[in-house]
């Protein structure tokens, strides 16, 4: 009998792996497909790639002061050099300084206990479930019959397209929006609800479409797709008109994939199809753990391998971990970047807390004025109580790479007093956090550089 079987070779996998060798465990790691799972090779790597590119060319745009695209098939020939780089770096060179027993296939629960594999059947005491998921694809008369890209053939396109239309209207759909905007294509963004990113606060939402109109993206929102046809090119149908590009890309979410055979061995699946685990991962059925996007959650890189890493704790160690949701933070890679950590005010009033908030705009910040772009806004959100941080919700140039401090602060109960506290250096853009939390206190338009 194995001592632990690990399914799924991503993010959560290989973290799983890595923290059983730590303990000692020689772990079973079995997955199909390009080993490093979705984020290295369809998914964060090469669409920030190519984000990067256009962002560099957009910079000598403006210098130039007119448009200047990239080669289309040179942009991907890129991408794909750095996919197998980074493939190579932090997955197969990884994997050979840790002691696993590799097995490349598909594997089906037979049992509560065991798992079938290319024809073999494993035992093991205890399993990490972490297969990550797929693209959704909604059902839309005449879809499947025109044909439709998904973020895998986007980011491998087997042709040049002038134009494109996304069905969808969250994070991948703003990126992917900019990112061809940016290789001179044209394209339209089609969203059901009244706005983009309808989760996030509303006055990011709305500056979010702006940045995308602002370089000749057409937004469409509280438009139903209706069906799908041939034209000349890929007709897409809505209630508010028709649209016609050379093809039409699905950003309508990720389905967990979970065709595991799961019911032998006694593990139910949550509200949102994916893996029903409580806050320590466990499923169902006490043997069996689940970690990353299978699960149905926040499907993000970083909570992926967190959570591989606590799964494993908690099946082997019986640590009882947990991971603090609260201060998990996200980031859509558009430039300026927009990220989000904790509560929105929608939800904190929704749970009763006293809440309250403040905004300052980046136009407030010098780093913006020096980096030339003053797009975009800060929002804090707070319990009135005690002061804590409770939300921080951000779109600026760099957001992601401050966003952790945001993160930070919620995490340890932080309170606007301990960030106007902390001296913050001068200029950057994360003083944009400091200013919010000053806020709160004064009126910070009437503030010099750099006073505490």
């Amino acid at each position: 009998m194995k001592e632990l079987v690990i399914i799924g070779y991503g993010a959560a996998g290989f973290a799983a792996l890595i923290r059983a060798n730590e303990l000692g465990i020689k772990p079973v790691l079995i997955g199909y497909g390009p080993l490093g799972g979705t984020c290295v090779n369809v998914g964060c790597v090469p669409s920030k790639t190519v984000l990067r590119i256009g962002e560099l060319y957009n910079y000598v745009s403006k210098v130039l002061g007119h448009e200047h695209y990239p080669e289309f098939t040179e942009v991907f020939a890129r991408e794909r050099e750095v996919v197998n780089e980074l493939r190579r770096l932090k997955y197969e060179d990884v994997l050979a300084k840790y002691d696993v027993e590799l097995i490349e296939g598909k594997a089906y629960f037979t049992s509560s206990s065991t798992v079938k594999v290319n024809g073999k059947v494993i035992e093991a005491r205890r399993f990490i479930i972490a297969t990550g998921a797929s693209p959704k694809i909604p059902e839309i008369p005449g879809l499947k019959e025109v044909g439709y890209w998904t973020n895998v053939e986007a980011l491998n396109p087997d042709r040049k397209v002038d134009s494109l239309v996304i069905i969808g209207g969250r994070a991948q759909a703003l990126e992917f929006a900019q990112m061809y905007r940016r290789l001179g294509v044209d394209v339209a963004i089609v969203q059901r609800s009244p706005t983009l990113i309808p989760d996030w606060e509303p006055e990011l939402a709305l500056e979010a479409q702006r940045m995308l109109e602002d370089e000749g993206v057409l937004v469409i929102t509280n438009a139903k797709v209706l069906r799908v046809s041939r034209g000349l090119g890929k007709v897409v149908i809505t209630d508010k008109g028709e649209i016609e590009a050379d093809e039409i890309l699905l950003a309508t979410g990720r389905r967990p994939n979970i065709d595991l055979n799961l019911e032998a061995a006694g593990v139910k699946l949550n509200d949102k199809g994916g893996i029903l685990v409580d806050d320590e991962l466990r499923t169902t059925n006490p043997r069996i753990y689940a970690a990353g996007d299978v699960i149905g959650g926040p499907m993000l890189e970083a909570l992926a391998g967190k959570q591989g890493v606590v799964a494993v704790d908690n099946a082997v160690l019986n640590a009882h971990r947990r991971i603090d949701m609260m201060s998990v933070p996200q980031a859509i890679f558009t430039q300026p970047n927009l990220a989000r950590v904790g509560l929105t005010f929608m939800e904190a009033s929704k749970a009763r807390i006293n809440a309250d908030y403040r905004v300052v705009w980046m136009r407030d910040v010098a780093k913006a004025h020096i980096l030339g772009d003053t797009r975009g806004l800060i929002k804090i959100i707070i319990d009135k109580n005690n002061m804590r941080i409770i939300g921080v919700h951000v779109m600026a140039e760099n957001a992601a790479e401050f966003i952790g401090e945001a993160a930070l602060a919620i995490r340890l109960r932080a309170t606007v007093d301990d960030i106007i506290d902390t001296v913050h250096v001068f200029p950057t853009m994360a003083e944009s956090l400091k200013l919010a939390a000053q806020a709160f206190r004064r009126d910070i338009s009437k503030l010099s550089c750099c006073v505490d």
